[in-house]
């Protein structure tokens, strides 16, 4: 486990520049004061700072990269993951893996992929006060999807305005429905909405 000894003037001062360091909240960690703080005498002589010894119990990013590698192991695929914390979110990519291995991860239109980043999630956010929002994509798909869904909304876009017909799209989750909307959202002439039930939930274009 990971752990630091932390000294300034205060016990909470000390705490706060230790979960800094480690990139942790205070509900994941262990808090041993070493040493209290004195003002000494008079406030000039004898005066000592506090010292704490921090140590993480409970990483998610240790979380994530078990669980994805006992996953990945279920899964018989081969491959490693790349985890990096910011703020309160957990940025997860599944990486050296091979081609056949990377369309199982994946799974059509990215629903494999969002199964793993729900259970990670859930793991993540176990019995824990401050949510922790997790993102997975392997080798950049996100990415890749995220440009052939723009291309589809602007193409899309044109058809219902020359045709001044709705133009409703395939069903997709809410992360990608999102996309849609936030690529035509200024575009002149067009509205979007969304119709339906998840899973079936689907984003519908037409001209103003």
């Amino acid at each position: 486990m990971r752990s630091v000894v932390k000294i300034s003037k205060t016990v909470e001062e000390a705490v706060d520049m230790a979960l800094k360091e480690l990139g942790v909240n205070e509900e994941d960690v262990h808090v041993e004061v070493l040493e209290e703080p004195s003002k000494g005498l008079f406030g000039l002589i004898g005066t000592r700072d506090a010292a704490v010894k921090v140590t993480v119990t409970n990483d998610p990013v240790e979380i994530v990269e078990n669980f994805l590698n006992r996953i990945l192991l279920g899964m018989n695929v081969n491959g490693s993951c790349v985890v990096e914390k910011e703020g309160s979110c957990l940025y997860v990519d599944i990486v050296n893996i091979n081609s056949s291995d990377m369309g199982i991860v994946i799974g059509k239109r990215g629903n494999t992929l969002d199964a793993i980043q729900y259970l990670l999630s859930l793991a993540v956010n176990k019995n824990r006060d401050h949510y922790i929002k997790v993102i997975v994509d392997a080798e950049g798909y996100r990415k890749r999807r995220e440009d052939t869904l723009i291309r589809l909304a602007n193409k899309m876009a044109q058809k219902a305005k020359y045709s001044n017909r709705p133009v409703r799209l395939e069903p997709m989750n809410p992360y990608e429905r999102r996309i849609i909307h936030s690529a035509l959202q200024h575009v002149e002439g067009i509205d979007t909405h969304s119709e339906g039930e998840d899973p079936y939930r689907r984003v519908v274009i037409q001209a103003k």
